[in-house]
């Protein structure tokens, strides 16, 4: 029991550090989208789906999460393209 409370500690740091990465990098492509600079949201864009696919991959999250993240970063940026 000991060694699992010690297990899940280290999980939930890891978790905890993978969600925020991947929201602050989402808050990031937001912005870009919002400038008038839209190379620099398609980089932040793909660096956001990195993040996603890594918090899914690491079990911090569910890999459909994940897609429809990702899914609505990139239809909004589409959108804001399309104007």
């Amino acid at each position: 029991a000991i060694k699992a409370s010690r297990q899940a500690e280290r999980h939930m740091h890891r978790n905890r550090a993978l969600k925020k990465a991947a929201r602050e990098a989402t808050k990031a492509v937001l912005a870009a989208v919002a400038s008038p600079e839209k190379a620099q949201a398609k980089t932040a864009l793909v660096s956001a789906e990195s993040l996603w696919d890594k918090a899914a991959k690491k079990g911090a999250i569910h890999w459909k999460t994940a897609a429809r993240r990702k899914s609505r970063l990139a239809a909004r940026l589409n959108k804001s393209a399309a104007k």
